[in-house]
């Protein structure tokens, strides 16, 4: 607990994802005063077409906290 999960278009390097994961990391350490031990972040890649379907209309609009505006 807790777990990110980050959803976004394809393209990027795994060294880029890998770097994005650990900063998230170590912001939800720093911000919820947690060990790293309890921090899981992923990385999904979503097709620019798919995107609607697969990622956005999934998310409940009590739980998103920043909107896009694309």
């Amino acid at each position: 607990m807790p777990h990110i999960s980050i959803k976004m278009y394809p393209g990027r390097t795994e060294e880029v994802k890998k770097e994005l994961a650990e900063k998230t990391k170590a912001f939800i350490m720093e911000q919820m005063n947690m060990e790293e031990k309890y921090i899981s972040v992923s990385v999904e890649e979503y097709e620019k077409e798919n995107w609607k379907e697969e990622v956005a209309d999934k998310i409940r609009p009590e739980d998103l906290y920043v909107k896009s505006n694309f």
